[in-house]
């Protein structure tokens, strides 16, 4: 098995490289700079990354991108902005016949990448799963859990809180933030009814998040589960809502601010940062399910996210096309796999009288 890393000189690209090379998985790094590469190869300090190919390739270079994927099964891609660049990256390889995943955040992105390559991925045997990210895939996974609880589906919900201690986002996730500022900072896209749309608000103000026994403020924002869970729930609207601290801060996002922090924060501050995701769903009964998801480090638990994704498209499989995470792995497998590395996740159910069942 021999994986592509797209990116690999940035922030988490680094720590996606380290993740293989841990695993001792074979790689091939590809990005504009060969020398910064081979220093991300040397930075993960094993005989496995020193030891991996650097290639070339500009993202609007089709014809470089397509050779330097070359026998490879599998890319993924960490080079944001996603909604820049994404699209070349999948479309390469989907050229070359290389199953492919992100670890995109951006709605717009991952809406684009469903609606242009689901046929062609398809076509050419490809399994296509964006956003494998440390919300994307873990939200994706527990709303098809959670929904399953109340079939059939009125309302989703699917709520983030980052508790960061210190821990700044890497300077490529504020890059990318600032090129979607306006979905971050108008809550991006509802799902009702059937379609996605701007204009559809949030209906939850308030959610009850594990270190609170109260319900707290929250207010709409662009998850990537907003795109992703209608694909396999049949739900009849679909809600991404994060606590207004979070929302707030995304309005101070400049180019003078990114420029001003680190690549990305160190390691001790990722370890003491929590990211936490609360999905309910109410069933057309009125049954209510709820499930609780959370981790620490969101870079690396972004890195062995991503890691994982590809390796299970490469040696178990998954229909082509391009899929949600739920699509394309079992649900609560893979999360129970993500427990080994700290992540903690539970299930509740209660009947419209309120009564656990």
């Amino acid at each position: 098995m021999r994986i592509a890393v797209y990116g690999a000189s940035g922030y988490t690209g680094k720590l996606v490289v380290a993740e293989l090379a841990r695993r001792e998985i074979d790689m091939v790094l590809v990005g504009r700079n060969v020398e910064r590469l081979r220093e991300a190869a040397a930075g993960a300090g094993r005989a496995r990354a020193g030891g991996a190919e650097s290639r070339r390739a500009e993202a609007d270079d089709h014809v470089a991108l397509v050779h330097a994927f070359q026998d490879c099964a599998a890319v993924i891609n960490c080079a944001g902005p996603f909604v820049l660049s994404g699209e070349a990256i999948v479309r390469a390889a989907i050229t070359v016949g290389c199953h492919y995943v992100d670890i995109a955040g951006e709605q717009r992105h991952l809406k684009r990448i469903f609606d242009t390559f689901a046929a062609s991925a398809e076509a050419a045997g490809v399994t296509v799963v964006p956003g494998t990210n440390d919300d994307g895939l873990p939200g994706d996974l527990l709303a098809h859990l959670v929904a399953e609880r109340v079939r059939p589906v009125r309302e989703l919900v699917v709520g983030l809180e980052l508790v960061r201690s210190g821990a700044m986002p890497s300077r490529g996730t504020l890059r990318s933030a600032l090129e979607s500022i306006d979905t971050f900072t108008g809550g991006g896209l509802g799902y009702q009814d059937g379609r996605w749309d701007a204009n559809i608000a949030a209906r939850r103000t308030a959610l009850t998040f594990p270190d609170g026994s109260d319900p707290v403020p929250v207010v709409k924002f662009p998850l990537p589960a907003v795109i992703t869970v209608p694909r396999h729930v049949a739900a009849r609207r679909v809600e991404g809502v994060a606590k207004a601290e979070l929302v707030a801060a995304f309005a101070d996002i400049a180019p003078a601010v990114i420029d001003s922090v680190p690549e990305g924060p160190p390691a001790e501050n990722r370890h003491a940062a929590r990211w936490i995701i609360v999905v309910e769903a109410i069933g057309e009964d009125d049954r209510h399910a709820r499930g609780v998801v959370q981790g620490t480090d969101m870079q690396g638990s972004t890195a062995v996210i991503a890691v994982e994704s590809a390796r299970r498209l490469v040696a178990d499989g998954a229909k082509p096309g391009v899929l949600a995470p739920a699509q394309a792995y079992a649900p609560a497998d893979f999360l129970e796999f993500l427990v080994q590395h700290g992540v903690h996740w539970s299930l509740d159910v209660t009947d419209s009288t309120g009564d656990a069942r």
